[in-house]
C-alpha cells in the first residue's frame, strides 16, 4: 500500500520549508558559516510558519518538528552570545 502525500496548501509548504530550514541553520551555526543575524532572520521565518492553524496529522507533525528545532537553535544560540558581567 503507497503513501499518498497530502495536497499542498500554502500553511503546509511554509511547515515543509521551516522543518527543513531547521537542520540548515544548525549546520551553519556548527559550522561557523552562518552569522548569528542571519541565523536569527532564519529562525523569524520558522517560528511565523509555525504560527498557523495546523489542522490534518501531518500538518501537526510538521509543526511539532518545527517547534522542537526551533527550541534546539535557540538554545544553541543562546550559548553563543556573550554573558555580560555586572
Amino acid at each position: 500500500m503507497t503513501k499518498t502525500t497530502p495536497p499542498p496548501t500554502p500553511a503546509r509548504n511554509r511547515l515543509r520549508a521551516a522543518a527543513a530550514l531547521i537542520p540548515i541553520v544548525e549546520s551553519g551555526i556548527n559550522d561557523g558559516k552562518l552569522s548569528e543575524e542571519r541565523a536569527r532572520q532564519m529562525i523569524k521565518f520558522c517560528e511565523w510558519a509555525a504560527t498557523s492553524n495546523a489542522l490534518e496529522q501531518d500538518e501537526i507533525a510538521l509543526k511539532s518538528a518545527v517547534a522542537d528545532g526551533l527550541a534546539r537553535l535557540n538554545m544553541r544560540l543562546d550559548t553563543l552570545l556573550p554573558v555580560e558581567e555586572s
